[in-house]
């Protein structure tokens, strides 16, 4: 829950710069064939699948020049995956995967062994792998992003960019599109020191870093900052520019920066959150006033802990330059209640196996298979992921 800014060195963002610094065949071909725009909206570079490098930085800008958010969504396994992009060909326009730490571990299977992360890693993995076989067939773009990662939890990091440089000698494109690090937890030179160390990384392979200042308040997935001071809730412009000056270092690097302006984790009754947004539109002007630039709206910023928040607020947001609002609480609901009233819908053909109102020794198989519950949670999570499309302005926005 961070109104986070994303933000990205001018070298990085320019739009004749290079993510990286290495070529490959498949980067040269694909460079050949830029030119052909598989949507009318979106920059040629951006097309169906899984979208990383100068691709994703183009796909940001677009978002931010045609005042729209993308909808970022936690996920814990295909049937969520699936929703996602599910309801992104029917509302017409990019989503963004999330998986979290504990999501990972959960596709990879709860009963594994996670000491060292390795089911974490194995099942992000695995779940990534998904997406890439599957997204360009929904015919939408669609960026694989990891979640909150604190200074403990870096091996999980670690193992995810191994793979991502093996994908790369492989393919000349990352497994992932981004990752957070979340150190905010660590002093302001610590934390953004080891992400200009990470970035260095990430540069080589096309991966976009996505960093926190201050703390996102409630609990999510293991991150609990419900008793955290509220001061620690606002992000001052002096600690994004800081950030902003130090990450533009690292050559090939795109960044993004999460700015607390008090979000939460979680949906809470109205009045218990005190959302500020406006430090978004001053952390703008003073970023544009350090570096000299045009553009009133030299960042791109992204909300944490969309959840349960105004329309109006996250509109206000968006003008601020704001690209991607994540969304978990209320996906989470989404689905469950989707599994909710198929049980209320087929409760009395889902107390055996054999046997239900129509006759006493008719099958009930085809009720509680468990596809059929599963689909209805995928349904509900998909129809409120087109909720927030439209409250994010995001839909049509391809062609």
């Amino acid at each position: 829950a961070i109104a986070s800014l994303l933000v990205g060195s001018a070298a990085a963002f320019a739009p004749g710069a290079s993510f990286g610094v290495h070529k490959s065949a498949l980067n040269m071909a694909e460079t050949a064939t830029e030119t052909e725009k598989a949507f009318a909206k979106l920059p040629a570079s951006v097309k169906p699948g899984v979208v990383t490098g100068s691709a994703l930085t183009d796909l940001l800008d677009a978002a931010k020049d045609q005042g729209y958010a993308i909808p970022g969504v936690n996920i814990v396994g295909t049937n969520s995956i699936n929703a996602c992009m599910e309801a992104a060909a029917k509302y017409g326009g990019p989503i963004m995967v999330t998986f979290s730490k504990g999501g990972g571990q959960f596709i990879a299977g709860k009963s594994l062994e996670n000491g060292a992360d390795e089911a974490s890693i194995a099942g992000t993995i695995a779940g990534a792998k998904h997406v890439h076989e599957v997204a360009a067939l929904y015919g939408v773009p669609v960026v694989l992003h990891t979640d909150h990662c604190q200074k403990a939890w870096l091996p999980w990091i670690d193992g995810l960019l191994a793979a991502s440089e093996e994908h790369f000698a492989k393919t000349g494109s990352p497994l992932f599109s981004s990752h957070m690090l979340d150190l905010s937890e660590e002093p302001l030179e610590e934390n953004i020191g080891i992400c200009k160390d990470y970035l260095e990384k990430f540069a080589k392979v096309g991966i976009l870093i996505e960093f926190e200042l201050g703390v996102t308040g409630g609990e999510e997935d293991g991150v609990d900052n419900t008793d955290v001071d509220s001061s620690r809730l606002y992000t001052q412009p002096e600690e994004v520019f800081y950030a902003y000056e130090q990450l533009s270092q690292v050559e090939g690097g795109a960044f993004t920066c999460a700015a607390s302006f008090g979000n939460v984790h979680g949906v809470y009754a109205p009045g218990n959150v005190d959302l500020q947004p406006v430090i978004l539109y001053n952390s703008q002007k003073y970023i544009q006033e350090k570096i000299g630039s045009e553009d009133d709206k030299p960042m791109r910023f992204v909300f944490h802990g969309g959840s349960g928040s105004s329309v109006e607020d996250i509109q206000y947001a968006i003008g601020a330059g704001v690209v991607k609002m994540n969304i978990d609480t209320d996906t989470q609901w989404a689905f469950w209640d989707g599994v909710r009233a198929y049980e209320a819908k087929y409760h009395d053909y889902l107390q055996g196996q054999i046997g239900n109102p129509e006759s006493d020794d008719k099958p009930n198989k085809k009720y509680y298979d468990p596809r059929m519950s599963l689909r209805a949670g995928e349904e509900s999570m998909a129809a409120r992921l087109i909720k927030a499309a439209e409250d994010l302005k995001c839909v049509n926005v391809l062609n």
